[in-house]
């Protein structure tokens, strides 16, 4: 493990031990940017409101010692993997109730992490309250909604496409290219410094889009800035701006412990593709009201229909053409969500590099929900041992 004992010490703190936004994302210091965006970044509030908090029961179990196959051979426990995982916080749900939770030294419980990609999965499902309301359908042509991204990549895409990955564009994703896209990305929402000639907003960024030959539909193609497109969206077609949309549909009816954030570019757009920062309990909330099929203290929030549609309708074939079918055979993605249809329990997940997961078991009724500070964005054997993890505790617990 990194030692982050001295990171943002002293008044200046010294130069070696500053976090910038030049270095949030790297080993060491993104230790300490993950639970401190707002000090780096300006950002929304998304009230928790003045309700009462979803009650989570304690009903401990011991889980070090579940054992699964590692993905480089041979057996590891599950205190291996989080010991190994440069783990921050860990929360297993089982039956509504905290089975394990830790963190790591110096982090608090209240302490809201950064969620990186498991933004889209809030984002996907508020698209479905939305599209409950008849505000928006996934067979809207973005370009009716958003007509400045006409002439994009965007051109004759659906919202479907948009929330499936399956936009056909030019687009590099590589986190550790500083020249690619996503790179560029970054520059956009203020999580990296400006360049000359890159666009410094999301709102100029997104236009900017490649096509690619080749149609809308036929591959997934797992691009970030799509999700910044939904969090547009939303905002267009509900009048009310993503941090605010949030706390009022989810934060606030699924009876939230603590406020949430999310990072905004200079112009106040939401990076709806990984700027969320929740609490790991609340993150485990969010993955109970997925359990519970959209229900959380007696109140619907989410409609079955839309989370019965992304478990059970990804496209596989469209996955297994597209650019994570290695990586990660027999998932499907559909709404901001991923599901591994290799597992009988058919688990849902929201994943984000650097190791953020929330994994939702309906057969076990298992949720679990981790942020970490990993050094590097994506690690395959990690990543593939955590969820190999988190299914053995699910299988573990449904007996």
């Amino acid at each position: 493990m990194f030692d982050t004992v001295g990171l943002m010490r002293g008044f200046p703190p010294p130069a070696g031990s500053q976090v910038t936004i030049a270095n949030m994302q790297d080993g060491p210091w993104n230790r300490w940017a993950f639970r401190n965006m707002r000090r780096l970044l300006p950002t929304a509030n998304v009230w928790r409101g003045d309700g009462e908090c979803a009650e989570l029961p304690v009903a401990s179990v011991h889980l070090d010692d579940v054992e699964f196959e590692s993905a480089t051979g041979g057996t590891r426990t599950v205190r291996e993997m989080l010991d190994e995982g440069f783990t921050d916080g860990f929360v297993v749900l089982h039956e509504g109730a905290i089975a394990s939770e830790r963190y790591a030294a110096g982090v608090e419980a209240h302490e809201p992490h950064l969620l990186m990609s498991v933004t889209k999965s809030f984002a996907g499902s508020l698209a479905g309250i939305v599209a409950g309301r008849g505000l928006l359908s996934p067979e809207d042509l973005v370009t009716d909604i958003v007509p400045e991204v006409t002439g994009s990549a965007y051109d004759g895409a659906r919202v479907r496409h948009v929330l499936d990955m399956s936009v056909s564009m030019d687009y590099d994703e590589d986190y550790e290219n500083p020249q690619s896209d996503v790179a560029l990305l970054d520059v956009a929402a203020g999580w990296r410094p400006a360049r000359e000639g890159a666009p410094d907003n999301l709102r100029d960024y997104i236009p900017s889009m490649r096509k690619a030959g080749g149609e809308h539909g036929v591959a997934f193609h797992y691009v970030s800035t799509n999700t910044d497109l939904l969090g547009w969206i939303l905002e267009r077609v509900s009048g009310t701006d993503f941090a605010t949309l949030l706390s009022r549909e989810i934060w606030q009816s699924m009876g939230a412990e603590f406020d949430a954030y999310v990072t905004v570019d200079r112009l106040g757009a939401p990076q709806t593709d990984g700027g969320l920062c929740v609490a790991t309990r609340d993150l485990a909330r969010f993955g109970l009201l997925h359990l519970q099929h959209g229900v959380m203290q007696g109140r619907r929030i989410v409609p079955e229909e839309w989370i019965r549609d992304f478990r059970e309708n990804g496209d596989a074939e469209a996955w297994d053409r597209g650019s994570f079918a290695e990586f990660l055979p027999g998932f499907h993605y559909r709404s901001k969500w991923y599901t591994d249809r290799r597992d009988p329990h058919r688990p849902c997940l929201g994943l984000g590099i650097h190791g953020q997961f929330l994994f939702v078991d309906p057969v076990a009724g298992v949720v679990i929900a981790k942020h970490s500070s990993h050094p590097r964005p994506a690690d395959e054997a990690y990543f593939d041992d955590t969820v190999r993890a988190f299914e053995a505790i699910a299988h573990a617990l449904a007996g």
